[in-house]
């Protein structure tokens, strides 16, 4: 298609969360060039919009592209090429449903992040962590005692040349893991401070590396300016990332009253990944999971949610993000919204964090997040209301998708009035 266009009339995403319309959206060369009432563009393909709505391009922070099953035996029988190529069609699926920018939490390294930008594979754009960093016998440590054999649990990442060690004992080991994952291409440094869903060994709250250890990632991260996200279900283990500096608590399940304060106080972000947790509650109820997980999430069910209230009453930022580890989640990111909002996000706030708050977390606000002039145009398009958050149940409803002015998946109206395939 042209690479200048105009939509018109269409109902557009404001910066206060609301939608505004009828107006105008002009692009040229992948970038908003104006959003007004009559807009003026002699040389710009023109298309109704009108009666649709446009919003910036969702931003997952908090994603897996890579993990498609959580069968770690079977993983273990799965070539690593066949495992980059099931993450391909994650990378696919999770673009096609209106994510245009994912902050990988570990998985994904920078071949797959950089694949994207070299038009190789078609995906969102990415920030990778490359590994979880866990202490011995923590979350992301799936060692087994028959064998003796060293694995990432559940075998999510496999052994592949260059993948950079993730188990780290000791402030020293610290310092060197977080330059090896920085060396390897990460755009964050993931930790675990607490126990998790999958981990063999360990309790939800249970604290993992001490403080020291994590202000040394925190500060290694920060000498390469990069941030650092801490997987912290509560306890100890939240404390110790909220006062060592993490950019972000990924989870917060147990958050407390003061321990939101304290993150409100120190500008820490929450992405409570309510989607995953949600699922890992179903499974468990239909004995997909090992008994020792299924113990911990039917003990956790009635807490889902709480923490986005916490946090929305003391202003702790909150950033969307859908923790999927699973083939068959991958496409349904955008029903984190609607869990978002039944935890006790306004309308507003919800589309908020799944756009702009998300840009501001990933640092790339000045580009992404806004329709706006001069941000990339990144968007999605609805025929119905997204304002009924329960539109975002239903991954059918995303009927358009642009990345960089680049319409990947085509609205009929495009398809007709300018021949776009």
């Amino acid at each position: 298609m042209s690479a200048t266009f105009v939509l018109r009339e269409a109902n557009v995403l404001d910066e206060s969360g609301s939608f505004t319309g009828p107006l105008d959206v002009l692009v040229r060369e992948g970038r908003i060039a104006a959003v007004g009432r009559d807009v003026v563009a002699w040389d710009a393909a023109s298309v109704d919009f009108s009666g649709l709505w446009v919003m910036p391009g969702v931003f997952d922070c908090h994603d897996h592209l890579t993990l498609h099953s959580w069968d770690g035996e079977a993983l273990m029988r799965t070539p690593v090429s066949r495992w980059a190529l099931h993450a391909a069609e994650a990378m696919r699926t999770t673009l096609e449903c209106g994510v245009t920018f994912v902050r990988d939490a570990g998985g994904a390294d920078a071949g797959f992040r950089d694949a994207v930008e070299l038009g190789l594979v078609p995906g969102p754009r990415m920030q990778v962590s490359v590994v979880a960093l866990s202490e011995t016998g923590g979350h992301f440590d799936g060692f087994l005692p028959g064998p003796g054999m060293e694995r990432a649990s559940d075998y999510c990442i496999p052994d592949y040349p260059g993948r950079p060690p993730f188990i780290v004992d000791g402030t020293e080991e610290m310092r060197r893991a977080v330059r090896r994952v920085l060396r390897a291409g990460a755009d964050w440094i993931k930790l675990c401070t607490t126990g998790g869903v999958a981990s063999p060994y360990d309790a939800f709250d249970e604290p993992q590396f001490t403080l020291e250890e994590i202000e040394v990632a925190v500060f290694e991260a920060a000498r390469r300016k990069r941030g650092v996200m801490a997987h912290a279900f509560g306890g100890e283990g939240l404390d110790n990332a909220i006062t060592a500096g993490v950019t972000s608590v990924e989870h917060g399940l147990f958050l407390t009253e003061e321990q939101a304060a304290a993150m409100a106080e120190r500008g820490t972000w929450l992405v409570p990944t309510l989607a995953v947790l949600r699922d890992s509650i179903r499974w468990a109820h239909a004995g997909e999971l090992g008994a020792f997980p299924t113990q911990k999430m039917l003990e956790i069910e009635p807490l889902l949610g709480d923490a986005v209230r916490i946090a929305r009453e003391h202003g702790v930022r909150i950033a969307l993000g859908s923790d999927f580890v699973h083939r068959d989640q991958h496409g349904g990111n955008l029903e984190e919204l609607v869990l978002l909002h039944e935890a006790g996000l306004t309308v507003e706030e919800t589309l908020l964090a799944a756009t702009v708050r998300g840009a501001e977390l990933c640092g790339v606000a000045g580009d992404f997040g806004t329709i706006a002039p001069g941000k990339v145009f990144d968007a999605i398009v609805f025929d119905s209301d997204p304002s009924d958050i329960a539109v975002f149940a239903d991954r059918a409803s995303v009927t358009g998708v642009f990345k960089g002015g680049v319409p990947l998946v085509v609205h009929e109206r495009m398809a007709a009035q300018i021949g776009v395939a």
